[in-house]
């Protein structure tokens, strides 16, 4: 038995699933909402390698590597901005990030 695109997209679609299930049923912690985000665009790499591979075209795989590094930045820049505010507020909290709207 061998692994065909279907099997990617399953896992694809699963690992989609999981991030969007992250996203909206975990709302207290920033973290688990980051590492949801995380699983999205790494959903979307798999879909794009996968459908590269079966196309044989290399482009899926270089719109992959350009998903990686701004996932790379987006996790670098976002823990960043967390640490600066727990260290000003000692909280990463939801509700209290909320606070700093205008």
């Amino acid at each position: 038995m061998t692994i065909g695109l279907g099997h990617y997209l399953a896992v694809g679609a699963i690992l989609f699933t999981l991030g969007i299930l992250g996203i909206f049923l975990n709302r207290k912690n920033i973290i688990v909402i980051l590492m949801s985000i995380e699983l999205i665009l790494l959903a979307v790499n798999i879909n794009l390698v996968a459908f590269s591979t079966f196309i044989g075209d290399i482009v899926g795989q270089v719109y992959a590597l350009l998903v990686l590094t701004v996932a790379a930045a987006e996790a670098a820049i976002g823990l960043a901005v967390l640490v600066v505010y727990f260290r000003n507020r000692g909280s990463i909290a939801v509700e209290d990030v909320n606070l700093m709207k205008g």
